[in-house]
């Protein structure tokens, strides 16, 4: 074999390692990419079963039911409304009206959340709450301030 072939074989097999490595890194990212749906969306089927996601908007008025640490509660962006079951310790600013953001995943149709986010402060509502609820027509009161 010569100089020139062993230097042509090295060169492919580091081509095929850069590309091998780019590959996986590409597969390992998109696999953990946590896309953001809006209740409209999921009960629209855009939403992916069984794969992670966030579903977020507002925290629907008497609708938490408390069960020991498990829990229920409705999250809708005034257009449509999709039940969440969460097990677990909610967040000290989760209440009935507020704007929240679960992760998550549908299981028989059901989002069974994994992470309940609430807004931290009365003036703060999540980007993609706000454009949620924004597309349906709500209109944000002056303790919600609309952030883009």
């Amino acid at each position: 074999m010569t100089k020139r072939q062993s230097r042509m074989i090295l060169v492919a097999i580091l081509v095929s390692g850069v590309s091998l490595a780019g590959y996986f890194g590409l597969k390992a990212f998109n696999e953990n990419l946590l896309y953001y749906f809006s209740p409209t969306d999921v009960v629209e089927g855009k939403a992916p079963q069984g794969k992670s996601f966030r579903l977020g908007g507002l925290v629907g008025m008497n609708s938490v039911k408390r069960d020991g640490i498990k829990v229920s509660f409705d999250v809708t962006d005034n257009a449509n409304t999709f039940t969440i079951k969460y097990e677990g310790i909610l967040p000290d600013l989760f209440r009935e009206g507020q704007g929240i953001i679960t992760t998550g995943s549908l299981v028989n149709g059901t989002f069974m959340a994994t992470e309940v986010l609430a807004k931290h402060d009365e003036n703060y509502m999540p980007p993609e709450v706000a454009e949620s609820l924004k597309k349906s027509g709500y209109q944000a009161s002056t303790s919600q301030s609309v952030e883009k």
